[in-house]
């Protein structure tokens, strides 16, 4: 029986290492009995849309890119029964790559390649916000617009750095949400700078909360929801906890749930996985478990 596999590569992610070891990639896998077909993408959202139109004629789906390009093509995996779903490989190319840290996949492409022929299979559970799948990430507030408002070109050329420079530039003016969460069966209301509901360990190039000490596939999401402060030095004391973890006050919540709904009174920006994920009064978050195969 032939083997097919999809091997979906975002030409811009980094600094477009990918075009120097895209040979080298597809020799491993024919070497290993694939027959590959190689699609660059061509705007955003085409990762997507070509998993969801001719996914269905392939084994496996492997992509390079970022963490974004991740996302579309698991997006578009979920759009078919559970049955049905694809196998996803992947070959890390983006700037921070959250994701293939969180997974131990290794950052050099061509050991990234063979683990992909040689790996195991791993079953891991998928978000959906509303009607959007997400894989590790859903965020509002504080710092979460930096991955996709960070020009491409800065992020080519200073990596993480241009993350950190993204974000000084917006201290002066943190916004905060009148937010009303139901989750749990209980009901959390308050003014929020920042609010995160994820499945990973290692967000936007950091290790995320010790408490949070998250599980791939156990159902479960860890949601953090932090209060605006309302003084300087109550800022500059959040700033302080948030770095060194000391989660010991009643302005940060952190807890776990695999369902929870978020309302506010105004539009409220949302990323997913390092992508704008829209502007929303409302967002019905929940866990699909165990949703897709990954091969680490």
């Amino acid at each position: 029986m032939c083997k097919k596999l999809l091997f979906i590569l975002n030409p811009h992610s980094g600094k477009g290492k990918i075009k120097n070891k895209l040979l080298d990639i597809v020799d491993i896998f024919v070497k290993e009995g694939w027959q590959v077909s190689v699609h660059p993408t061509q705007s955003e959202k085409d990762a997507y849309n070509v998993v969801k139109k001719i996914g269905r004629d392939f084994n496996m789906v492997v992509v390079s890119g970022g963490d974004g390009t991740l996302n579309e093509v698991i997006r578009g995996n979920m759009t078919f029964p559970r049955e049905k779903r694809l196998d996803i490989g992947y070959i890390p190319a983006g700037t921070v790559n959250d994701f293939a840290s969180n997974m131990n996949i290794s950052k050099n492409m061509i050991k990234a390649a063979e683990n992909v022929v040689n790996g195991t299979r791993f079953q891991c559970d998928v978000g959906k916000f509303n009607h959007k799948s997400f894989l590790y990430v859903a965020a509002f507030g504080a710092f979460t617009n930096v991955s996709y408002e960070t020009p491409q070109q800065n992020k080519n050329v200073l990596g993480q750095l241009a993350y950190f420079l993204e974000g000084i530039r917006q201290l002066h003016a943190l916004p905060s949400y009148n937010i009303k969460v139901t989750c749990n069966e209980e009901i959390i209301e308050g003014e929020f700078i920042l609010g995160m509901v994820s499945n990973s360990n290692r967000i936007a190039g950091f290790k995320t909360m010790k408490a949070f000490k998250a599980e791939l596939n156990d159902g479960l999401f860890e949601v953090l929801l932090v209060k605006k402060p309302k003084t300087l030095f109550e800022l500059q004391d959040l700033g302080t906890r948030l770095l060194t973890q000391d989660l010991n006050t009643d302005a940060i919540k952190i807890f776990r749930t695999s369902k929870a709904k978020f309302e506010s009174d105004t539009p409220v920006n949302w990323t997913l996985d390092g992508e704008f994920g829209g502007a929303l009064r409302e967002a019905d978050i929940s866990v699909k478990n165990n949703a897709i195969t990954l091969i680490v």
